[in-house]
């Protein structure tokens, strides 16, 4: 249980508890409606975290699929300690790489709506790459829109002179998640040096390229190893439901088995059911 004062204070963690055990009144009385189980879905009823040991490491017998949703510390912790299969959704440091060949009219309106349409969602991008071929034309537009909608521009040498408003960014900005209306931008020489930024920094979740090339756009696609990788959109498409999947529980960054949202189709495992005729196997 949190203490007074900290992360999470104690009336905030009390709502939370109680809240939870309100949620699963409500869908067990649905279960019940349909003529389903209520224990169908079941909650741990301690505040104790030794509980979460235990569940990584002791109830294989029950388990078999664990989906962390919580902190940064929590997800990591269950990929480190279980010993049942995990989907991870750890975090979302989102890229939108603005090429060359983006139009500029099109390339801030993805910009502005993949940072600041909902800043504390996982598909909220929070660093802006921009092609150095494009500096003259299409960075100043960019980073002035952004400080125009009160959102805080950290860069490199190249955007803070664009504009006093920006703060220089340092190495920790581009692997920042800030969930908040701040945004790490930088230049770079080119759609390849964008995906090498991407792949050292990013948490393969989200990326996002604006481009009119064809060429660069597919390079970009097949190189950048993310779940979620899109041409000329928002980075806020990265949802479920948007994706014509329903609801989702999260959006997996792991490779197996669900990668991307993780609705209830990737919650299910296969059995295969043969009906024959007596058929035999030859050989």
């Amino acid at each position: 249980m949190p203490q007074v004062g900290q992360r999470g204070d104690l009336a905030r963690w009390l709502e939370s508890y109680e809240s939870s055990f309100a949620i699963l009144h409500a869908l067990e009385a649905g279960l019940r409606a349909a003529g389903l189980p209520a224990a169908a879905v079941q909650m741990v009823p301690t505040s104790d975290r030794a509980a979460v040991g235990y569940l990584l490491a002791d109830m294989r017998e029950y388990i078999d699929v664990m989906v962390p949703r919580g902190g940064k510390s929590l997800v990591a912790r269950v990929q480190a300690e279980a010993r049942v299969p995990v989907i991870g959704h750890l975090e979302g440091n989102c890229h939108v790489y603005v090429d060359r060949d983006a139009n500029l009219a099109m390339a801030c309106d993805i910009v502005k709506n993949a940072k600041l349409r909902r800043t504390g969602i996982c598909g909220a991008a929070e660093t802006l790459l921009v092609d150095r071929a494009c500096l003259d034309s299409h960075l100043r537009p960019l980073i002035t829109m952004l400080l125009d909608a009160n959102c805080e521009v950290r860069g490199d040498a190249s955007v803070q002179g664009i504009d006093a408003r920006v703060r220089p960014a340092t190495e920790e900005d581009w692997y920042t998640e800030y969930l908040d209306a701040i945004i790490a931008v930088k230049v770079v020489d080119g759609v390849d040096a964008a995906i090498a930024h991407v792949e050292k920094y990013g948490s393969a979740h989200t990326d996002s390229i604006v481009t009119e090339n064809a060429l660069t756009a597919e390079r970009f696609l097949a190189r950048v190893d993310s779940a979620i990788v899109l041409h000329n959109a928002s980075t806020q498409f990265a949802d479920g439901g948007e994706f014509g999947m329903g609801a989702e529980i999260g959006i997996s960054t792991d490779k197996f088995h669900a990668r991307g949202p993780v609705g209830v189709e990737q919650l299910t495992s296969y059995k295969y059911v043969v009906r024959g005729q007596g058929q035999v196997r030859a050989g």
